[in-house]
């Protein structure tokens, strides 16, 4: 397998400029599945605040950077839709958020809204001793004691977890009148209501209508997120830095 990756069959999702240079990056194994942006892009290419790989690797080495309150050491670590980036020495905090085109943006969030992630239930099962696994968009599960109404949670519904903890802080509802984001297919990016939840007989994918301050656009509910106004974010996004010749996409 190789440790390569090209910049020009990269996922739609990662925010590189395509053709600077031929190789970027790989991401490792991970959350968010091929979709996941390896930390070390959003670092240097974003955020600019490594100019190489090696002086990634030294500032992850510190342990003050973490992702949903873990510090991470690995720079090819897959970071995804929703994931909260946090530099403790900086004081700086940034959530993962889908942008126009369905680019994975970095939008600047306060120290307390750091302390939990936003994340969309994509499974649902009983396990060992009676409780219930919720799964989340990236692969991570949340357990649900009996005790706490499992029945309440269903799948395309979202969660707030807390990063310490791992607990549910917050439940949104998939239903009509939800607020929710598209973070996928033509209209990723834009936030609106839920008006219309649309069943297709079969193996059809359900269709979801959604209008904005501006319009209204129908797309598959599997696009679409619940969220709340709390999660747009009020700050302008990290956009990637203009690159140098020594990127080189995968340098020491």
């Amino acid at each position: 397998m190789t440790k390569h990756q090209k910049r020009l069959s990269a996922p739609n999702s990662w925010p590189i400029e395509r053709k600077e240079e031929t190789f970027t990056v790989k991401a490792g194994a991970g959350p968010h599945g091929q979709a996941g942006v390896p930390l070390l892009i959003l670092l240097r290419d974003v955020l600019g605040y490594a100019d190489s790989k090696k002086e990634a690797r030294y500032a992850l080495n510190q342990d003050t950077v973490l992702v949903n309150g873990d510090a991470v050491s690995d720079e090819s670590r897959p970071i995804g839709m929703f994931d909260i980036l946090a530099f403790t020495e900086r004081e700086e905090y940034f959530r993962v958020f889908p942008d126009e085109g369905g680019r994975l943006a970095l939008t600047p969030i306060d120290a307390e809204s750091a302390d939990s992630r936003l994340g969309k239930v994509a499974g649902k099962q009983s396990v060992k001793g009676g409780a219930t696994q919720l799964t989340l968009h990236d692969g991570s599960n949340v357990r649900v004691e009996d005790e706490d109404d499992p029945d309440q949670y269903h799948s395309k519904d979202s969660l707030v977890v807390d990063n310490e903890t791992k607990e549910i802080v917050a439940h949104f509802p998939y239903e009509e009148g939800a607020l929710v984001t598209a973070v996928d297919g033509t209209h990723a990016g834009e936030i609106g209501e839920v008006t219309e939840i649309t069943v297709t007989p079969g193996s059809g994918n359900n269709s979801v209508t959604v209008e904005t301050d501006e319009y209204t656009f129908e797309t598959v509910e599997q696009y679409v997120v619940v969220i709340d106004e709390n999660f747009t974010g009020d700050g302008e996004s990290a956009a990637p830095e203009a690159e140098t010749d020594s990127d080189g996409g995968d340098d020491e």
